[in-house]
């Protein structure tokens, strides 16, 4: 009987497939502990939320994967990344080989919330895995910040011998109630730098803002460079309020701040505003004036009387390079023209140049947003007016199907004290402490329909600061309040939980290094007490 002998190859191949097998790697296993997401601090409050009672493990073996063909997607994963490392100094991979892989952040592209709404995501967080589906990479985006809300600021070590950053199991939907989530920065009245406001957009970003709103002249500067007319800023740029410098935005800075916000999936607002309000634009160019007197440098405070001359044909080519230009470097849909408080302007002139300028805007392919007052000319239904102050304009906006965005000053002014105490601020539209800037509203205010709301704005006039420190006692907490009116649904809001999660945004606030306002009616879960002392 012959015997049958194995050929080299076979043995060859035996022999590779016997080294080259590793026996199968056993999952990790980490005692992490219960956490309840029902208890997460967080702000704006999500529509839908449940707890699993486990938690995911965020340490050195966790990578993320983004949907790769999905626009903006992997952009999204990275910003992820980013923040995951300033917490924790772990380099999380992104699209990337990672061998040592145990759990993974997925951030998914989904087609049937998309339908519901551009912003919707939904998060399920597992004990290996987190997904994230959004119906686009801006939803994504928004879906990032709750997860960055979710992350713990400092690590177990008690789990392994490694730091370990449990996040609480569960899943929550989310989707916005008011499309339009704005802030607004006066930078005329006092200048604030490039680097100022990009740490604006850091921290409206994180409370899932989506507009900043730049107040960009008025009578004591001129805040942007304007090519066709550089007097502008060489004259109009050099004052602002008191005895301070003052200063402007080449074109280059203002494109580094519209790409700045882009990334946070913000959209800029530019504000020039017109017919009052433009001492400055008539210092430089003494031809715009329309009140009768000599235009002269202004460094106070008090307004309506200046305005531009509204017969004079030269004023209307005036603004349309203005606009011209400053529209070519703003994707956004929006132009503001101001038109409030113009005291000195006729109101058959005020009614024809806000007419002329509204055709201006819709020249360039934008949408006009102006000041209530806007409401009183003949524009038309794609114009927004914007409450500030007079309930009748409003009213009137609505009669002509006008959209409207919301900022009574006497709700949402962010530079109204926010009492006795305040150490800045202004009160003519009275105090607006932390309770009285949540507790409102503004699907239901004064006979404005909700379907009429475009959302909240909530403006910050300088007068009173110019410092991003004096910029950061005003606005924060109340703009934190302001998001959540803007993204919760009604019945979601609550004053006294919102009071509870809000103290502990200390934290948060501090890590930034925020100079918030440690309002007396919040319980402040600070960590660094000697701020407070």
């Amino acid at each position: 009987m012959s015997q049958i002998r194995p050929s080299v190859f076979a043995i060859s191949f035996m022999l590779v497939l016997l080294f080259s097998c590793k026996p199968e790697k056993e999952p990790r296993v980490l005692n992490l502990p219960k956490t309840d997401l029902s208890t997460a601090d967080l702000i704006p409050k999500p529509v839908s939320l449940k707890a699993t009672y486990s938690a995911f493990p965020l340490d050195q073996f966790t990578a993320i994967r983004t949907t790769p063909d999905s626009l903006g997607f992997p952009e999204v994963g990275k910003f992820l990344a980013e923040k995951i490392k300033q917490i924790t100094q772990l380099q999380v991979p992104v699209n990337t080989e990672f061998p040592e892989q145990e759990s993974v952040v997925y951030i998914k592209q989904s087609d049937s919330l998309s339908k519901l709404n551009k912003e919707s995501y939904g998060l399920r967080i597992n004990k290996d895995s987190i997904i994230l589906n959004a119906a686009s990479a801006e939803a994504a985006f928004r879906g990032v910040q709750t997860l960055r809300q979710l992350l713990p600021l400092k690590a177990n070590d008690s789990i392994i011998d490694y730091p370990v950053w449990p996040i609480a199991s569960g899943a929550l939907n989310d989707t916005p109630f008011f499309e339009y989530r704005g802030a607004m920065l006066d930078v005329a009245r006092h200048f604030f730098t490039v680097e100022d406001v990009k740490k604006y957009i850091d921290l409206l970003a994180y409370y899932k803002y989506n507009v900043l709103h730049l107040h960009l002249t008025d009578d004591q500067g001129w805040r942007i460079e304007i090519k066709s007319w550089p007097k502008l800023t060489e004259i109009g740029g050099e004052t602002e309020v008191g005895n301070e410098p003052g200063g402007f935005y080449t074109q280059e800075d203002y494109k580094a701040i519209v790409a700045y916000a882009a990334q946070h999936h913000m959209t800029i607002v530019p504000e020039v505003d017109m017919p009052g309000h433009t001492n400055a634009a008539s210092v430089a160019y003494p031809f715009l004036n329309g009140n009768g007197k000599t235009p002269k440098i202004y460094r106070g405070t008090q307004v309506g009387f200046s305005t531009f001359d509204t017969r004079k044909d030269t004023v209307y080519s005036f603004i349309d390079d203005v606009v011209r230009e400053i529209s070519a470097i703003t994707p956004g849909p929006y132009f503001h023209i101001g038109g409030d408080e113009s005291h000195v302007t006729q109101k058959d002139d005020y009614i024809y140049f806000v007419n002329k300028v509204e055709q201006i805007v819709q020249k360039y392919d934008k949408k006009m947003i102006g000041w209530d007052e806007v409401a009183t000319a003949d524009i038309d239904t794609t114009s927004i007016a914007q409450f500030w102050q007079s309930q009748k304009n409003a009213e009137l906006a609505v009669a002509k199907n006008l959209k409207v965005i919301m900022s009574p000053a006497k709700k949402a002014y962010l530079d109204m004290k926010y009492d006795l105490k305040s150490e800045y601020g202004l009160n003519w539209a009275g105090y607006v402490p932390v309770n009285t800037a949540y507790v409102w509203k503004p699907e239901a205010y004064e006979n404005i329909p909700r379907e009429h709301i475009l959302g909240i704005e909530a403006p910050l006039w300088s007068e009173t600061i110019s410092t991003i420190s004096e910029l950061e006692y005003l606005a924060f907490p109340r703009a934190i309040g302001y998001a959540e009116l803007n993204w919760s649904q009604p019945e979601q809001r609550d004053w006294e939980n919102y009071k509870v999660r809000l103290g502990n945004q200390a934290p948060f606030l501090e890590l930034m290094e925020v100079n918030y306002y440690p309002s007396p009616l919040i319980d402040w879960k600070t960590q660094n007490k000697a701020i407070k002392e």
